[in-house]
């Protein structure tokens, strides 16, 4: 799939869609840590990782740069520190440039105003004044996987990222997670005009025949429950 479809089709979802299309598909459910938040509120990404780790100096950036197509989103591995900012003005500047779709930082950011003009959809932990003041070894893996939080990524993986947070997927899944996210989109539109009409969600679900139900049989989750009624909205 290239970026302008997965762009497209990711315009009319959210975060969350894909997250439920994960779990409906039986695809682990790959979240940046809550912390990882857009710097600019509704700022939405979706691109093929482009995958760097940090050691203290830009030019890891800037080599990332020239290996990445158009379209692709930098996601920074800083270890999560917040002790220092490892992108500012000028990295992002030059992704946009590039013609990447954004990036996406486990760590921080800084000179957040410039940022904002830039307009490059930039993801992080928040922000500090003081950038790096250390120079690490680099690893020779640098620029071919990048791990945020508990998850490790690299160019085989797409980005999502909303208001809502950051998803990772596999990339040769992503057609498969947005048709079904749409599914799951258009279901739960379904509901909501039901609900707006009058008729609520528990009678949507059949919620009193579940409590029936589970009194019968402790063990029935609502889950189940939702399958066997074709009303599921949880996964």
């Amino acid at each position: 799939m290239d970026h302008d479809e997965l762009r497209s089709r990711f315009a009319t979802l959210t975060t969350a869609h894909l997250a439920d299309a994960c779990l409906r598909a039986r695809v682990p459910v790959r979240c940046a840590p809550s912390a990882v938040r857009p710097v600019v509120d509704g700022g939405r990404v979706a691109g093929r990782v482009a995958p760097a780790r940090h050691v203290g100096s830009v030019d890891i950036f800037l080599e990332a740069y020239e290996e990445a197509a158009p379209g692709d989103v930098l996601v920074v591995d800083n270890g999560g520190r917040l002790d220092e900012a490892c992108v500012g003005d000028l990295a992002v500047l030059e992704a946009k440039d590039a013609g990447l779709a954004g990036v996406v930082i486990w760590g921080l950011h800084r000179d957040t105003a410039d940022i904002r003009a830039i307009g490059l959809p930039v993801f992080s932990m928040g922000a500090t004044p003081a950038g790096p003041q250390r120079l690490d070894g680099r690893a020779k893996d640098a620029l071919e996987a990048a791990t945020v939080g508990e998850w490790t990524v690299s160019r085989e993986d797409v980005v999502f990222g909303d208001d809502d947070g950051v998803l990772f997927v596999p990339a040769d899944r992503a057609a498969e997670l947005l048709t079904v996210a749409e599914t799951i989109r258009d279901t739960e539109r379904r509901q909501a005009d039901r609900i707006r009409e009058g008729n609520s969600l528990r009678e949507q679900v059949q919620f009193a025949r579940y409590l029936a139900d589970r009194r019968g049989n402790p063990a029935l989750t609502f889950r189940e429950h939702l399958r066997a009624v074709g009303g599921a909205i949880e996964e």
